[in-house]
């Protein structure tokens, strides 16, 4: 919050248009979902995608995906199953992080929703390999390099017992 009180209009002013919001034009945002999955030892599950994936090649990520006319849950599942054939209840994931990210390449901005899941049916496998080519388990206090920075900012966050981090705003 900013402290800012909301603008009363008067009477004889149009309010301004939803598609137009006063601060300067709308931006559709696209939202990602991201699997935060620890194993027993307190590891988290990261991907080395593929050098010629379409964003961060040659990077450690989480699995994740883009909502596809779904809701965040259901994209948890399907991308959980598609990626890597884990089998997630969504009654068992936990939202544990968001990150409100504005990268520098002048895309759209992106809402990163973080769900922790601690219970799942399966062995991480790679099922997209044009897009990841392995998954390992990594102690949080050492994650590899290269990492997707918003990853690691989420890893640190939830680490911390925070909800939401900004990111190049």
């Amino acid at each position: 919050m900013t402290g800012r009180q909301p603008r009363q209009v008067p009477p004889d002013e149009p309010a301004p248009s939803p598609e137009e919001p006063p601060t300067g034009g709308a931006l559709p945002q696209v939202i990602g979902v991201h699997l935060y999955l620890e194993d027993q030892q307190g590891r988290v599950l990261l991907g080395l995608r593929h050098p010629d994936s379409a964003f961060a090649g040659r990077t450690w990520h989480f699995l994740a995906g883009h909502c596809e006319r779904e809701p965040a849950l259901g994209c948890l599942v399907r991308e959980a199953r598609e990626e890597a054939g884990l089998v997630i209840d969504p009654a068992d994931a936990e939202y544990a992080h968001a990150v409100h990210v504005v990268d520098a390449t002048g895309g759209p901005p992106r809402l990163q929703l973080v769900f922790r899941v601690r219970r799942w049916r399966g062995t991480p496998e790679v099922r997209e390999p044009d897009r990841c080519l392995t998954w390992r388990w990594w102690h949080p206090e050492a994650l590899p390099e290269p990492i997707v920075p918003y990853a690691r900012a989420a890893v640190d966050g939830i680490r911390a017992g925070r909800l939401y981090t900004e990111m190049g705003w």
